[in-house]
């Protein structure tokens, strides 16, 4: 299945910008997790959560080094593609309700 950024209404990936800034072993451990998505594979536990009780479809790539812990939310459309909607650094034990309506907003586009 073909993997696709979200782009904002003025053309903005939201999600490569955030990439844009990473360190480059975050950046090939998202490139890994991109491939086995591509492949068909299904992530699990550690590495991927699947969030269907917030919205079906909806998933959550974790990952983490030394400065701390990184969500990337995508959302797997069953005829279209799989998409990566939203990141950013974690830092509570919640995921913040401000993250969840945004990732939720961003699906609706979609």
């Amino acid at each position: 299945m073909k993997v696709k950024f979200y782009l904002s209404g003025s053309g903005r990936s939201p999600v490569e910008e955030f990439l844009f800034d990473l360190n480059q072993d975050l950046k090939s451990e998202f490139l890994d997790a991109v491939i086995l998505l591509e492949q068909g594979q299904n992530l699990s536990m550690p590495l991927s959560r699947n969030l269907s009780s917030v919205a079906k479809g909806l998933h959550e790539l974790r990952l983490k080094d030394r400065t701390g812990a990184f969500r990337f939310f995508y959302f797997i459309k069953k005829s279209d593609g799989i998409y990566f909607v939203h990141a950013f650094k974690k830092k509570t034990q919640e995921l913040p309700s401000k993250e969840i309506d945004l990732v939720l907003k961003r699906i609706r586009e979609i």
